[in-house]
C-alpha cells in the first residue's frame, strides 16, 4: 500500500516539506500563482484558494 500523493484541507501531512497547490483539471496549464505552504508531519493542510486545488509535495 503506498502513500498518498495528493492532500485536501484539513488532512495531515505525511512527512516534512514544502507543499504546492495543484489542480486536478489544470495538468496541461499549471495553476497560475500556486500557493506554497512549509509543514511539520502531523500538521493539517489549509484550504487552498479553489475547490477544485489539492495539495503535493512539491518537486526538488
Amino acid at each position: 500500500m503506498g502513500e498518498w500523493t495528493t492532500f485536501v484541507a484539513g488532512d495531515r501531512a505525511p512527512n516534512d516539506g514544502t507543499y504546492i497547490e495543484h489542480g486536478d483539471n489544470s495538468f496541461h496549464m499549471g495553476v497560475k500563482n500556486p500557493k506554497k505552504i512549509q509543514l511539520s508531519k502531523g500538521e493539517r493542510f489549509p484550504e487552498t484558494t479553489n475547490h477544485e486545488r489539492r495539495w503535493r509535495l512539491m518537486d526538488h
